[in-house]
């Protein structure tokens, strides 16, 4: 089996040396900013229901705090590896940088199939987790959230463990909490907005033609997918083709496909197949069924990955006829792809910015725990939609001045906000 995480490993450290060396940075200080500074790597022997011990392996890696404490997800899936979070806690730290909030890198997970655990199994795990890494946590020093394969719940469990040990309550030292424990109003919808405000600035710049709506097709139809869908509609675009993981629909060019009545659709079936829901009804007479292949291949405006990464590669990459790519996973594109599209005209919003609007409101929700004062969730999706904003006006003049893609631009205001603080 390849090991995705050494292959994204590898593109990210790369990506970090290439931007330093066109920034004259010194190699020890590009050296500085590839390795991480510390990774936690540990046993984690499960008692299962049934007696039996099991024994999994856990990983925390801490990979740069130069700008505040170290901030990232917490996966739980079979496939993590030591390389994998390492790679993401380096894009966490560029991520953050990019975003311009007082926080670094971090990312964790356990080697693990949830799926095969009990709820009872999965607290204990959880708990487990939370007692090996206490020495390395607190709100001043890495702040994990939920990730792939957690959720509210775990982090609840994982912060009762921490605050038990530590002797006081601590809520700003996990994030992704549900609302009425201390989590923030605003979290569920925030990637998913605040990659549709980087899409709305991009096009405000781009100055495209206003007289007609712009065709968007998603591919990914979960928190992300869905909450960009509906905000994207209700700007006025067009939703013209939605996936999930058993494939998707696109309707017929006149079709707009309303996100609520689609997710409402898939909820009460079980997949997405003949939801073609437009003008207020779900008719399978009104679209067809694609496979998530084709969905990238459409001819729309807008293509929006929003699932898994490495999605668009040297295979399809000439297949690509969107004018404008919005990456809400992350790495949903390889490098040699990036630059085969960018070379023919194509706007890439890159990860680092395009899906920053979670861990910017995981920022939002340590604030409010730190001063215990909960805010509106108007007044959370203003902030993050001034701090998204402002992100994207750095990234979007870097690119103008330097005559760079955004991605590289994004990467260079990233260093510069990192070799700042040295």
């Amino acid at each position: 089996m390849v090991n995705s995480g050494k292959e994204m490993l590898s593109s990210a450290q790369q990506l970090i040396s290439q931007t330093g060396k066109r920034m004259g940075l010194e190699q020890e200080l590009i050296n500085r900013l590839v390795l991480p500074e510390r990774i936690i790597e540990f046993a984690l022997p499960l008692e299962k229901d049934d007696g039996r011990l099991e024994v999994l392996i856990g990983y925390r890696s801490q990979h740069n705090n130069l700008r505040g404490p170290y901030k990232g997800g917490i996966r739980f899936h079979q496939n993590v590896t030591r390389e994998e979070v390492q790679a993401l806690s380096l894009l966490m730290t560029i991520k953050t940088a990019v975003a311009n909030i007082p926080m670094g890198g971090g990312k964790g997970g356990i080697a693990v199939d949830p799926k095969s655990l009990s709820k009872a199994e999965l607290r204990k795990l959880s708990k487990l987790y939370a007692q090996k890494l206490a020495p390395f946590m607190g709100q001043d020093i890495d702040i994990p959230a939920p990730d792939v394969n957690t959720n509210p719940q775990i982090m609840q469990w994982m912060l009762e463990e921490y605050e038990a040990i530590k002797g006081k309550k601590e809520p700003s030292a996990f994030t992704g909490k549900a609302v009425e424990h201390g989590g923030s109003l605003g979290r569920e919808e925030a990637t998913g907005y605040g990659g549709v405000i980087a899409l709305e600035e991009l096009l405000s710049r781009l100055q495209l033609d206003k007289q007609r709506p712009l065709t968007i097709a998603i591919q990914g139809f979960g928190n992300v997918g869905y909450f960009f869908s509906e905000a994207a509609y209700s700007k006025g675009h067009q939703i013209v083709a939605i996936s999930d993981s058993k494939g998707g629909i696109t309707a017929h060019e006149t079709g707009n496909l309303e996100p609520k009545l689609v997710i409402d659709c898939k909820k009460e079936q079980g997949s997405i197949a003949g939801c073609y829901c437009v003008g207020g009804l779900c008719d399978s007479s009104n679209g067809e069924n694609i496979t998530n292949e084709q969905l990238l291949e459409l001819p729309v405006d807008i293509l929006v990955p929003a699932a898994l990464e490495t999605v668009i590669t040297s295979k399809n990459m000439q297949n690509i006829k969107a004018k404008i790519i919005v990456e809400m996973a992350n790495g949903p594109i390889t490098e040699e792809a990036r630059e085969y599209l960018t070379h023919k005209g194509v706007y890439i919003l890159p990860d680092v910015l395009a899906n920053a609007g979670g861990v910017i409101v995981s920022y939002l929700e340590w604030v409010q725990g730190k001063q215990g004062y909960w805010w509106s969730k108007k007044e959370v999706i203003a902030r993050l939609e001034e701090i998204m904003k402002s992100a994207f006006s750095d990234v979007w003049t870097r690119s103008a001045e330097k005559d760079i893609d955004l991605k590289s631009a994004a990467f260079e205001v990233a260093l510069q906000r990192l070799t700042a603080q040295l």
